[in-house]
């Protein structure tokens, strides 16, 4: 596989490789600027001040990640709105079926849904220049996200036990979702395919992609075990 060039020209390459990237990008780039409106819209739903204050400067942070990438594309040539186009549709039906009924729900959503499409992102970006894996790490780097979540969470658990039971039945459906929507960027994007295949054209290894769906599940019990919860 021959990767886009990290320190060559700001032009678009040609090629699987440099279509694979382009469409990685523009999935990730969707996914930061919805992430962002969206944690911006749910902000107002919480109880607190200092938990509105953080969800608004996480919001911030999605939209900054977005900037970022979307300027990775267009050092590569390409559009941005036309290369997150395609990925619009389906990431916007999946949050139309996981829309959260409170800011508890919003917070699992976020830690559990997006923490599914990162690993994904991440197992995608292993094959890919160093300059844009190094950018996509870095986009996808969110522990100190994580941490507050799992710490309003889990408050939240020690003043209302009787939430844990819901929130738990929240994660489940959410990890359904996410998983079916990494499977159909998969399966959907012929460019991505090829790269988590190894970007060989002789047939894809449904082996290798079951481990990685194994190893997505893996991640999401340690997330839930984080909160105490039963994935």
């Amino acid at each position: 596989m021959d990767p886009v060039h990290p320190d060559g020209p700001a032009t678009a390459a040609t090629g699987p490789s440099a279509e694979a990237l382009t469409d990685l990008l523009g999935a990730i780039g969707y996914a930061e600027l919805t992430a962002g409106l969206r944690m911006a819209t749910d902000a107002l739903g919480a109880p607190g001040l200092g938990v509105r204050i953080w969800m608004g400067r996480a919001a911030g942070a999605e939209l900054e990640h977005f900037e970022r990438i979307a300027a990775r594309l267009r050092e590569l040539g390409h559009d941005p709105e036309v290369v997150m186009a395609p990925f619009a549709a389906p990431v916007d039906a999946f949050h139309e079926r996981t829309r959260p009924r409170d800011w508890l729900e919003a917070l699992v959503k976020a830690y559990v849904g997006d923490g599914i499409a990162r690993d994904f992102y991440r197992e995608v970006a292993q094959h890919v220049d160093g300059r844009s894996r190094e950018l996509i790490e870095s986009v996808l780097q969110v522990d100190a996200q994580d941490e507050f979540v799992v710490r309003a969470l889990t408050d939240a658990i020690e003043l209302d036990p009787a939430v844990a039971g819901r929130l738990a039945l929240w994660a489940r459906r959410l990890v359904g979702e996410a998983i079916a929507q990494t499977q159909y960027v998969a399966l959907e994007r012929d460019a991505l395919l090829g790269l988590l295949v190894g970007g060989h054209g002789n047939g894809v290894d449904l082996a290798d992609l079951g481990r990685m769906f194994t190893r997505l599940i893996e991640l999401h019990g340690e997330r839930m075990a984080r909160l105490g919860l039963t994935p």
